[in-house]
């Protein structure tokens, strides 16, 4: 079932206010890194049982620290628990809503689109003469592009 038409508009205050809310977020996350595709793809990701295991082994390392190499840095380990944790809702909660004003955009920029090709094929089948002009510059939308054939080469050389 298509979406309802939207009906919305984003005042450039609101608009203003939404991109200083994320250049504050993005300062709290100062921190925040940029990885490769590569890099990511070499990274260990984190679900449910691994978030366990590395809880457990924090638990236990506090508890033990016997057990742990001389220059292992418990506080170190600690410290990324504790960030991972506090960056989870947070993620999860841009992610989604990422996902929204995608949907947002993309509905948006299709009913854009539609209205433009009912303006278009209205004119086109009305009118012509003093807006020729303004048709064929919209309809270059829809003109197929040809590739250019190389000439061919004198065969006298």
């Amino acid at each position: 079932m298509p979406p309802q038409p939207l009906s919305a508009s984003l005042s450039a205050a609101d608009q203003a206010s939404i991109e200083a809310a994320l250049d504050t977020i993005r300062e709290k996350l100062s921190f925040s890194v940029t990885l490769t595709p590569e890099e990511r793809r070499k990274l260990a990701k984190l679900g449910d049982k691994t978030r366990a295991f590395v809880q457990k082994s924090a638990e236990f390392a506090a508890r033990h620290p016997d057990y742990l190499p001389r220059r292992f840095d418990l506080d170190a380990m600690q410290k990324d628990i504790d960030l991972f944790m506090a960056l989870y809702p947070i993620w999860v909660a841009l992610h989604d809503l990422q996902e929204l004003v995608y949907n947002t955009y993309l509905l948006a920029g299709s009913e854009a689109y539609a209205a433009a090709r009912e303006v278009y094929n209205s004119a086109k089948a009305t009118g012509k003469g003093e807006i020729e002009g303004s048709l064929n510059e919209m309809g270059r939308r829809f003109r197929k592009s040809r590739k250019v054939q190389p000439e061919a080469e004198d065969a006298s050389d």
